[in-house]
């Protein structure tokens, strides 16, 4: 039988504690104990969303009250300058890093993975996101834009991957019942990350701030050291079930549907079937129409509606003076607050309501509606009304945080659940990918469009004409999904040897609920969930604080 080593392998942190037989969950554990130790991390991961708030003040990270700036200075120069302010569009590139490397280090280590189990590679993504802000700290102290790119960019990237798809095999296989549900409480925490981190990020830039500093360095050393803290509490909370375990009193649906195999794809071979591609090019459509949004939702906002915004309809947006347009701005940061919380909800609701309508009919709902808002939105910009603008995008970012939510539960349907956490690591390659095609779209029509001289209020309305093309390609590639070939399916006997390689003892592999039951809200989990609660509850309130604004 293949074995997953091939499929990319990394040194063992520690052995001991850290190792997966170590995590095998006993007699009398509450299974919903494991997703607040996901949230753990993935609300610290997630602050990769927010980190646009970093870019104006280390913009002037040298000129402190203003920007000394060196304007014939090249790209290269700009990487190792110790005298001249980084530009806005250099300190981007950090998105760039950030989602690919965190689809190459998930594709390249998802095999690993599987093996080393969900605390050790939690660790890891620990040491290298928390790490990786320091040494970024680092590099914002000697003012050496490399060293930001390197630490924060690279290595921190690396941590996002290991720590997006830790939870996601270990969370399907503790609920089989509902999959899509505990996918979604987890993978929302990723799209939350930013309503906590970005408003934290600004009282501590503020709190630290001083004549002499703009306070992101000393906030990239507090935020690296709380981050890994969180981190390594939701590593260290991490319970694998026993092989063959299943909710006491639930066995699997006596109708077996379609699309939802019994059987197990194995890694090496989950690439090879048409399956893998068309839910490839399923993420790739509706994240790269979402993300071009995520990227422009402020400035979009704000030459659109612009002196509507404040009681001006009659003004354009090259009408407004400084005043006005820093008054906006504020409003436009609401908008991009609320999309982030619909991004958030959209995770756990869509993924929920796909375990009662199936994960094909879902993201026939994501591009079928989303087709409709997209054409909608110059119509609904045209008649000038917030209301329906704003709202149109709010339920299309909840389908794009929705489609995330969704898919590993789509590729359990169709490759059963023994790889998916790898063969998920491999598919996020498309998460890579529309992190540069999003952007080039949005950004590039955008520019083409103001070079043609066309009015601002009317900039976007090319780009929503072909976001709805990519969204109809992706229709197609959801269409053509079928039930995955038997000849791929691995044989009992294949299945039986992986999980006594993983149970280190041939006699433990049983079926049964091994006394751990379907678990429920006892204390020990209500106080976990609390504690990652209470944050995400604060990242909400401050966001509706913003958003509120809008209207």
């Amino acid at each position: 039988m293949a074995t997953i080593e091939s499929a990319g392998a990394l040194p063992d942190v520690q052995a001991g504690i850290f190792d997966r037989e170590h995590t095998v969950a006993k007699a009398g554990f509450n299974r919903w104990l494991v997703p607040p130790a996901a949230l753990c991390i993935h609300l610290c991961i997630g602050m990769a969303y927010g980190f646009s708030v970093f870019w104006l003040p280390l913009s002037r990270a040298i000129g402190v009250t203003q920007t000394q700036a060196c304007p014939d200075m090249t790209l290269v120069q700009e990487l190792f300058t110790t005298s001249c302010d980084w530009k806005v569009a250099s300190l981007g590139w950090m998105y760039t890093l950030f989602f690919v490397l965190l689809g190459g280090s998930a594709a390249i280590w998802g095999g690993w993975l599987e093996r080393a189990g969900p605390r050790k590679a939690g660790a890891v993504a620990a040491c290298c996101w928390g790490g990786g802000l320091l040494f970024a700290a680092l590099g914002i102290y000697v003012h050496q834009l490399w060293m930001m790119w390197l630490g924060a960019g690279v290595i921190g990237g690396i941590g996002l991957g290991l720590g997006y798809i830790s939870p996601v095999s270990t969370l399907v296989k503790w609920f089989p019942d509902r999959r899509g549900m505990a996918t979604g409480m987890a993978i929302m925490g990723f799209g939350g990350g930013a309503m906590i981190g970005a408003p934290l990020a600004n009282l501590l830039m503020n709190y630290f701030k001083t004549p002499t500093s703009v306070g992101v360095w000393q906030t990239f050393v507090t935020m690296g050291v709380i981050y890994f803290a969180f981190m390594m509490i939701g590593a260290f909370a991490y319970r694998v079930a026993p092989v063959g375990w299943q909710p006491e009193g639930w066995t699997p649906p006596a109708v077996k549907k379609a699309m939802i195999s019994e059987h197990h794809v194995h890694l090496d071979n989950a690439h090879k079937t048409p399956q893998f591609w068309l839910v490839w090019w399923v993420l790739c459509l509706n994240v790269s129409a979402g993300i071009g949004v995520i990227g422009m939702a402020s400035p979009m906002l704000q030459e659109i509606f612009a002196g509507k915004l404040i009681g001006l309809p009659d003004v354009s947006f090259n009408q407004l003076d400084a005043t006005q347009k820093a008054a906006i701005a504020g409003i436009a940061a609401g908008f991009a607050g609320l999309l982030s919380l619909f991004n958030i909800g959209g995770r756990f609701f869509w993924a929920s309501l796909s375990d009662h309508i199936g994960r094909k009919n879902t993201y026939y709902c994501f591009f079928l509606i989303g087709i409709v808002l997209y054409a909608l939105a110059p119509t609904f910009a045209a008649m000038g009304s917030k209301l329906f603008f704003v709202g149109a995008f709010a339920i299309i970012l909840s389908m794009y945080g929705g489609g995330f939510a969704t898919v590993p539960a789509y590729l359990a349907d169709l490759f059963g659940t023994q790889f998916v956490g790898a063969i998920h690591g491999r598919l996020l390659t498309a998460w890579a990918t529309a992190g540069i095609i999003g952007p080039v779209v949005v950004n590039y029509i955008r520019e083409f469009q103001l070079a043609a001289g066309v009015p601002r209020d009317q900039l976007y309305n090319s780009t929503m004409y072909i976001l709805c093309a990519m969204l109809l390609a992706g229709l197609v590639c959801n269409f053509l999904i079928k039930p995955v070939d038997h000849k791929w399916n691995m044989s009992t006997d294949e299945v039986a040897r992986y999980q006594a390689e993983l149970a280190k003892n041939e006699s433990a592999i049983q079926h049964g609920s091994f006394g751990i039951g379907k678990g429920g809200f006892d204390v020990r989990s209500a106080l976990f969930w609390a504690f990652v609660g209470v944050p995400l509850a604060w990242g909400v309130w401050k966001t509706l604080e913003s958003a509120v604004k809008i209207f």
